[in-house]
């Protein structure tokens, strides 16, 4: 087996999560702005949401094997899991570690407790644009592909849809204020 195939696993895993991470955001941002309201199946459109979200997970999840099989580097736990304990770019890859965790790292307990109810909802869904931000900048910073152009144009156009899309989002919800007030005081 060639000695640089983790590497690759994990340069490549990263990749396909990000973009996964891209496609959910702005998938996401695409159902909230209503302008598939009136798809046929709108159950099937979130569950795709769902699906490239949990894909994005099951990526990075390869990302950070990769790198912890990877001779090379020599990252442990350690590395991936505390901020800025890489000896390689410490920042860089800092942007990339999860931070929404809660830091004794209980999170099962935090999703069964909270996993149904509509206020942990609305702060995965906002915690998501941290994310989002957090992995782009991670992968400009500590990705060993940015000059391939092709990456670059990626990049780029990733971000210029999802503040596209969050734009939208926001004059529509700023369009829908008005009217949501007059029914609340009427």
């Amino acid at each position: 087996m060639d000695e640089q195939v983790w590497w690759f696993v994990a340069r490549s895993g990263g990749i396909v999560a990000w973009v996964l991470v891209t496609l959910s955001v702005c998938w996401g941002l695409f159902l909230s702005t209503k302008a598939v309201a009136k798809a046929s199946q709108p159950a099937k459109l979130m569950d795709l949401h769902r699906f490239l979200g949990g894909l994005a997970v099951t990526f990075t999840m390869i990302h950070v094997a990769g790198f912890l099989l990877d001779g090379y580097l020599g990252y442990g736990w350690s590395d991936i899991l505390i901020p800025w304990a890489s000896e390689w770019r410490p920042t860089a890859v800092a942007w990339g570690g999860n931070r929404l965790l809660p830091p004794d790292g209980s999170r099962a307990d935090l999703l069964a407790e909270e996993a149904a109810s509509p206020h942990f909802w609305r702060q995965i869904h906002r915690a998501s644009f941290g994310l989002y931000i957090f992995a782009t900048v991670h992968g400009i910073q500590a990705g060993t592909d940015t000059l391939n152009l092709w990456y670059r144009m990626a990049m780029l156009a990733s971000i210029n849809i999802v503040a596209f899309l969050t734009i939208v989002l926001v004059l529509a919800h700023r369009k829908a204020a008005p009217a949501r007030r007059a029914v609340v005081s009427a």
